[in-house]
């Protein structure tokens, strides 16, 4: 089932996400029905807060970013209860988007390495060190699990200059090819 995305502004993607155990109910259609979510978005990546449930809860399949990082493996992933132990590496400025932002693109800086512990869609637990452009999706998609947004990360003198376009989207004022929940919109007669 595709579900509708929340956009900016809607309170659910400001709280901090709660932990599950593995007989949350319906958990793996939950997962199946974020995938499914994600992909006729054209996301690579999902978290729970993003569909409206304020879990500790991530799909993701970078598998679009294959080719431009080459020697990547194992790009479609779970992650429950997910920890970030710790982030190393060098920064790196990358070009972000997101589901629940539609039509900003900024670049964000982020460390290159991470050390996460979590549980896979079979509740087996993790911890492990990964790096590149997997560290940077789920860094991104670990944000939305805190309560953050990729545009709390910019420049803020560059926030005050998408602060209409940001309110537009906290209205419904934009286009987008898939179904969303917009927490200001006014409601059709």
């Amino acid at each position: 089932m595709i579900m509708p995305i929340v956009a900016y502004g809607h309170p659910t993607l400001r709280k901090k996400a709660e932990d599950i155990t593995k007989d949350y109910p319906g958990l793996q259609q939950l997962i199946a029905d974020m995938f499914e979510t994600m992909y006729v978005s054209n996301g690579v990546g999902l978290a729970a807060p993003q569909v409206n449930r304020s879990i500790r809860l991530i799909v993701m399949d970078a598998t679009p970013y294959a080719d431009e990082f080459p020697g990547e493996t194992n790009l479609k992933r779970v992650f429950i209860n997910a920890k970030i132990v710790e982030e190393t590496g060098e920064e790196w400025s990358f070009n972000e988007g997101c589901l629940s932002i539609p039509e900003i693109r900024e670049d964000v800086m982020r460390r290159s390495e991470l050390r996460m512990q979590y549980y896979d869609e079979n509740f087996e637990f993790h911890d492990e060190r990964i790096t590149g452009v997997l560290a940077r999706v789920i860094q991104h998609e670990y944000d939305h699990l805190e309560g953050i947004l990729f545009v709390d990360r910019i420049n803020p003198l560059r926030k005050i200059m998408l602060k209409r376009k940001l309110t537009e989207i906290t209205k419904g004022m934009v286009k987008t090819d898939y179904r969303m929940l917009f927490p200001l919109a006014k409601k059709k007669v």
